[in-house]
């Protein structure tokens, strides 16, 4: 018997583990779909879509001439999971355009992760991470629109269109490396589809976006 109980004790023990070391961003479901915060609208919204495949729950995103964004308020403990996980595809990009430019500052996809460092939103910091039409991996910038919201580049049509891709970021590190700020949780995460600058068509697919220890 009290093997037993040792072993129901330390398996207890292990899932809450293996709970602590895994918070799940957006589940994209009916119910919170219904719950997602809309952000700012540049010249209309963004068409989002739910579906699944054999990997779960996804959603589509669509836009043509305009952008908005779908975001949540969530605490994320930089110290125990410091690791963003995105599970992302970009069916139609935006090949040509200019993307550290005004004109050309759209992507087919991004997520952002923000940190309140204020009282008003315009003192937050944030890192989006995109997935670019024209640029490598690893390139980074300030957006062009504000020094507090850095670009970086996590997948590329160039290399990957059409094409569903996982990848990973150490979020903690990259304020630290691209803000020169020590951040230790961030406030909320959102995702972006938008064209409003370049007028061009983007469709694109979000599924699994989540935060590890490792």
């Amino acid at each position: 018997m009290k093997k037993f109980l040792a072993i129901l004790f330390f398996s207890f023990l292990f899932s809450n583990i293996l709970i602590a070391e895994k918070v799940t961003v957006f589940e994209f479901t009916e119910e919170e779909f219904r719950t997602l915060e809309v952000g700012k609208k540049y010249k209309g919204e963004t068409t989002w879509t739910l579906g699944a495949n054999e990997n779960g729950n996804f959603i589509k995103a669509e836009a043509e001439g305009k952008g908005s964004g779908l975001g949540k308020e969530v605490l994320i403990n930089l110290l125990k999971t410091p690791f963003i996980n995105i599970t992302w595809k970009v069916e139609k990009d935006l090949s040509g355009i200019v993307e550290n430019s005004k004109k050309g500052h759209d992507y087919a996809a991004r997520v952002f992760v923000i940190k309140k460092t204020g009282s008003t939103a315009l003192s937050n910091r944030a890192i989006n991470y995109v997935f670019s039409s024209n640029n490598e991996v690893g390139k980074n910038w300030p957006s062009p629109y504000t020094k507090k919201s850095i670009d970086y580049v996590l997948s590329s049509t160039k290399n990957n269109l059409n094409t569903w891709v996982t990848v990973k970021a150490n979020v903690k590190d990259d304020f630290m490396r691209l803000h020169g700020i020590e951040v230790l949780d961030i406030s909320g995460v959102a995702i972006m589809t938008d064209t409003d600058n370049s007028k061009l068509k983007a469709i694109s697919y979000y599924q699994s976006i989540y935060f590890s220890a490792k």
